[in-house]
């Protein structure tokens, strides 16, 4: 099937639209520096969430998670545990509050409240601003080659060739897409910064929630439980794993088990137990300094920063995952009608646009493709709109040029949002896979943004030093450990081997930090106790919260370390049954579906209780 023309007409009529969303709300946007970067701090809670679950529902990340659910079926519920996807927990319960009390623009700006401005808070500052565009750079690129290899599928090169006035080599076909839709994102969120996003984002999720309850529609009206269960080996269906993962695609597809092999997921205990280890440490880490953290900051309260965090999974998992598990299942029961060739090869990481384009009816493949298109737009542009924020308010604006007129600011935010999108094209040049880039974006750089930061939350003696120090070695060691370790690790696939660098790169990351701190003096007692005052976390503060105490006999101290830590694991559990339940309702396990939901149900009346009903005491408890 070929694009029809209502598909180009939904298509056109979208981009067009983007386009007209950033210069309407240019003049609002351009006010000054917090209107271009939160929408004013004036965006109710619910718009920023659905805005940033669509920014999560992106283009590559669904090419990734279709291709996942084709090889692993249900056992792929666990493995966007790499991200961590369940950070959003730990967000909802407690930390979303104590960020946003902070009151400040960006996660670089937040340090000063933590360390000051002294040289070990000028540092410490620096070092995020470097952490927060190395990880701008890295995701623009991980968007940068999804959509250039999604968009190859519909519009193949042979009918572009003719039009166009140089030879371009197969290989980088993809990239050629990737350079023309990265200019219409990059061209609104230039204009209208976060006002532009949210609201083109919840345009956005509109289109992507009826493009897939039409897709899982389509999927269960096509495939019956029966044929899908010749099609896919013994245990797809079950989301549980014994130490291997026992998955013998060898009768069905065999070519699939090329692609277990290369994921490196075979030893799923190990794997599953690397992920956790790794994913609960980077959620007490906080977020790291991208769109997720700009959203937090932009919300109106604390109240509101952990609702939005909360409603996040609700409103993404169910919709994207209906839309997952469609088209899985579609590829997987008429696999031979698929064309996944890339460069002259198989590449899984094409079912999702084969797929579309194979099962979607006219109108409606426009529609997918217009939502899909859309959600890369979203993503990309809360991506780019992170770069200047960090680089204009935290390097021009603060170092370079102090006494910058709103007008020289956001031309400067112009100017770096094209910077940025020009090097991660260059660098989305040399990436294959979208999976490689993913792995070595979760596992190897954000493994070392976790110690430094999840000691500045619960450590009082932490200073900037170490904590400069400690994030320093974090990042060299991701991008030195992966080439000159990788020969010792011959057992483990390449694109997985950040996972398993994961606990040397915290060992040394840890040892760095601790050993800087102890050798240089603490932080400033009227700091620390401004910054524990007004954030109130628990963890070992004890000197600070002593002297607190001493100049306010009726401070309390933060109680909720234990009830914290059960809402978390009860939103977990929570937000793998809205990820486990549209795929069982896709693939029509009725038994596995209603216990789900009974699951779901009990999570969501305890979290009623211990989570809603005291958010209104505990979040605004020190109000920003």
């Amino acid at each position: 099937m070929q694009l029809q023309a209502i598909d180009l007409t939904i298509i056109g009529a979208y981009l067009a639209f983007t386009i007209f969303i950033g210069l309407y709300l240019k003049r609002r946007a351009a006010q000054d520096m917090k209107a271009y970067y939160q929408g004013g701090k004036r965006l109710p809670w619910y718009m920023l969430s659905l805005s940033n679950a669509s920014g999560m529902f992106d283009i590559s990340g669904t090419m990734w998670l279709v291709t996942l659910c084709f090889v692993y079926g249900m056992k792929s519920i666990w493995i966007p545990w790499l991200w961590p996807v369940f950070n959003q927990v730990f967000l909802a319960a407690f930390l979303s509050c104590w960020l946003r009390r902070s009151n400040v623009i960006t996660g670089a700006q937040w340090i000063q409240t933590r360390f000051g401005d002294n040289t070990g808070g000028r540092l410490a500052h620096m070092v995020v601003v470097l952490f927060a565009v190395i990880s701008v750079l890295g995701f623009l690129a991980y968007g940068f080659i999804g959509v250039g290899k999604f968009i190859e599928i519909f519009i193949p090169w042979e009918t572009v060739a003719p039009y166009v006035p140089f030879d371009v080599p197969p290989e980088y076909v993809p990239h050629l897409y990737g350079v023309f839709f990265t200019s219409f994102a990059t061209f609104y969120v230039m204009l209208g910064g976060m006002l532009s996003i949210v609201w083109a984002d919840v345009v956005q999720f509109t289109i992507m929630a009826i493009s897939a309850v039409i897709i899982a529609t389509i999927a269960m009206m096509n495939v019956t439980p029966e044929a899908l269960h010749a099609a896919t080996p013994e245990g797809w269906a079950n989301p549980f794993f014994g130490w291997t993962l026992d998955l013998d695609w060898g009768a069905k597809i065999a070519e699939v088990n090329d692609k277990i092999v290369s994921d490196g997921y075979t030893l799923f205990s190990i794997f599953f137990m690397m992920m956790l280890f790794k994913g609960v440490l980077s959620s007490l880490a906080g977020p790291a300094p991208n769109y997720d953290m700009q959203k937090i900051l932009a919300t109106r309260s604390p109240r509101e920063a952990a609702l939005m965090s909360g409603f996040v999974s609700i409103a993404l998992n169910p919709i994207r995952y209906l839309m997952i598990a469609g088209f899985a299942v579609l590829a997987i029961v008429y696999y031979q009608q698929l064309d996944l060739m890339s460069g002259g090869k198989i590449d899984f990481e094409n079912i999702l646009p084969s797929a579309m384009l194979q099962f979607a009816p006219a109108g409606i493949l426009g529609l997918l493709l217009a939502g899909l298109l859309a959600a890369f737009m979203s993503t990309f542009a809360s991506t780019v709109n992170a770069a200047p924020a960090y680089i204009v308010n935290d390097i021009y604006h603060r170092y370079i040029n102090p006494q910058a007129s709103n007008k020289a600011l956001i031309r400067a935010s112009y100017l770096v949002s094209v910077l940025v999108v020009i090097i991660s094209t260059l660098i989305g040049l040399f990436v294959e896979s979208i999976n490689s880039v993913l792995q070595w974006l979760v596992s190897g750089l954000f493994g070392g943004y976790a110690v430094a930061n999840v000691l500045k939350w619960y450590w009082w003696r932490l200073n900037g030093i170490g904590y400069f120090w400690g994030m320093l070695s974090g990042i060299i060691g991701a991008l030195l450990f992966p080439p000159l370790l990788g020969p010792m690790f011959t057992g483990v696939a390449p694109d997985i081997l950040p996972l398993y660098l994961f606990p040397l790169l915290f060992l040394v990351s840890g040892i760095v930090c601790v050993v800087a701190t102890a050798m240089t003096p603490p932080e400033d007692d009227e700091l620390l106790k401004a910054f524990y005052r007004q954030v109130r976390p628990w963890g070992l503060w004890g000197p600070v919260h002593d002297k607190v105490v001493a100049e306010d006999p009726t401070f309390q101290r933060n109680p909720d370390f234990k009830r914290d830590m059960f809402n978390v694991v009860v939103g977990i559990i929570a937000q793998t049954c809205l990820v486990a339940a549209p795929i069982f309702l896709v693939i029509r396990e009725g038994g596995s579906l209603v216990t789900t939901l009974v699951v779901f149900g009990v999570a969501a009346v305890i979290l009623k209780k211990t989570w809603y009903d005291r958010l209104e005491r505990t979040a605004d408890a020190t109000e920003a």
